[in-house]
Order: structure tokens, then sequence, then C-alpha cells
């Protein structure tokens, strides 16, 4: 089993207006989250957050801990929540074992020594999604289904984003210490997310975009909302959003997105929204 681990620094929005295409990229795009058997993992100074993926196809995967870290194992500082976008699969948590299906989610809490990950068939992988950051005290393991989520019409056809957002590991569904995340999922012929755009200066976001076609592309808009730079993604890509910055994208075609947060402020209506017409 091999972790791959990088650092990203946090940004100041003087400094990022300087900053061209490579440059963008190079700080808050996170190009590759699955490989095979391995744990892969982007730590950003942004509210300490890490953003990652594991994809278990022959054998179990362990999350172990990182020098980084300074951890006896990953988890005894942090809380960590995993969304599954591939097939079936296992995450074993200090001996309990939670079956974690398509677009599941499983939250787990400071303190858990062991955590190992299984797919429940190697042609189909599970594909699991993570982000993990700090946290004050333990909470106990929670699975969350799609069944189980806070589930949120928003938009309109002839606005192109008309979407579902369900809100998974949330205050409100479970308890966190200040991890959120959840699943957006947009209607055939909708295009646009997050729009009207907003930023939220008391918690980082971090974006993962899949269920992208292969031909096609999303453009996520970043920074301040009068300074907005692009990135172009594709499937089962991330972005880090820090605090000054808004987060918003369009695609070529529909797609879902995974949506997480850390910061001192657990209301997921804490935005200070920007119509369209304020965007430079």
């Amino acid at each position: 089993m091999t972790t791959v681990f990088e650092e990203r620094y946090a940004s100041h929005p003087s400094d990022y207006v300087k900053y061209d295409t490579d440059r963008l990229r190079k700080e808050f795009l996170v190009p590759k989250l699955f490989e095979a058997d391995t744990v892969r993992l982007t730590y950003t100074h942004v509210d300490r957050m890490i953003v990652g993926g594991i994809m278990p196809v022959e054998k179990t995967v362990q999350l172990e801990t990182v020098e980084e870290l300074r951890s006896e194992y990953f988890l005894e500082r942090r809380e960590i929540g995993f969304i599954n976008i591939g097939g079936a699969g296992t995450v074993e948590v200090d001996g309990t074992v939670h079956e974690i299906g398509h677009k599941e989610a499983l939250y787990v809490g400071r303190g858990a020594v062991e955590v190992k990950l299984n797919s429940a068939d190697k042609s189909n992988p599970a594909k699991f999604y993570l982000n993990s950051a700090p946290a004050h005290r333990a909470y106990p393991a929670v699975k969350v289904s799609k069944a189980d989520a806070n589930v949120m019409e928003r938009g309109a056809s002839e606005t192109c984003n008309q979407r579902v957002i369900n809100q998974l590991l949330v205050h409100g569904v479970i308890e966190t210490c200040q991890l959120q995340m959840g699943m957006t999922e947009l209607a055939p012929g909708s295009v646009w997310n997050t729009m009207p755009a907003h930023t939220h200066s008391r918690r980082m976001e971090a974006y993962m975009y899949f269920n992208v076609p292969e031909d096609q592309a999303v453009c996520h808009f970043m920074g301040p909302p009068q300074q907005t730079r692009t990135i172009w993604m594709h499937n089962e890509q991330a972005v880090i959003s820090p605090t000054w910055s808004l987060h918003s994208g369009v695609g070529t075609a529909n797609y879902t997105f995974i949506w997480g947060m850390a910061g001192e402020n657990l209301d997921y209506d804490d935005m200070d929204f920007v119509q369209p017409h304020e965007l430079r």
C-alpha cells in the first residue's frame, strides 16, 4: 500500500491576482485523487483541511498517519468524512465494519485508531473521496445515506441551475466538530452550480467534480468577487477554495460535485451572496 502526500500553503488574495493559469492550478487544483490501492492526500494550510481519495482494488487499504501530521495514528487529532463515488465497499473502523454503497457517506470521529477500506468487487472498485479536519473532541462513526440526508431542491431549468443538494455529514444530520460535507446533483440540461455565488469568511471549502463525461469539462470560478479567475477541471478532480474566494462552476454537460467545509461555523446558511451582475 502506498501513500502519496502533498502539502499546499495558504495564499493571500493580493498575491493570487498575479497568478497565471499554471500557478492557479498548482496552488488550488488537486488533479488526481484515485489510484489503485493507494492513499492520495493533499494537505492545505487553509483551515488545515486534507483532501484525498482511496480506491482499494486488489487488497485492503489502511489509512495510516504521515510524518507531516506528527501523530501516532491518522485520526489522533482529526475527524474524517468519506463519500463513496464508486462501487460498493466497506470501511472498518476499529473492528466495526460499515458497508458504504455508491453515493453513501461515513463520518469517523477523532480517536479512531484503525481505519481499513475494501471494495466488494475489484472490477467495480469503491472510490472513497475524503475530507479531514482537526477535531477538538470525539464523535462516533456514523453512516449517512441519501435517505438520511437533508435534501434541498434549488435553482430552476430556466437559469440552467436546477439541482438537488444532499446535506450528508452536516450539523443537524450528525454531530461533527467542524467538518461539513454534502453532494449536489445537477439535473439534465442544468450546468451552473452555486449561482448566485457566495463567499464565507468563517470557513474554507473544497469541491470535487465527478460524473463529468470523458469528453466534457467544468469551468470552476474562484477568487474575490471583483477579481475572479477560472480553472478548467475534468472528472474526479478537486479544487481548494480559500475563505476569501467564491466557488462556483459551469459545465459543458451536467455533473455532480461533493462539497466539504472546515472552519469555525457550522451554520450552512452563513454565506455572503454575490449576485451575477456584481461579478467581475
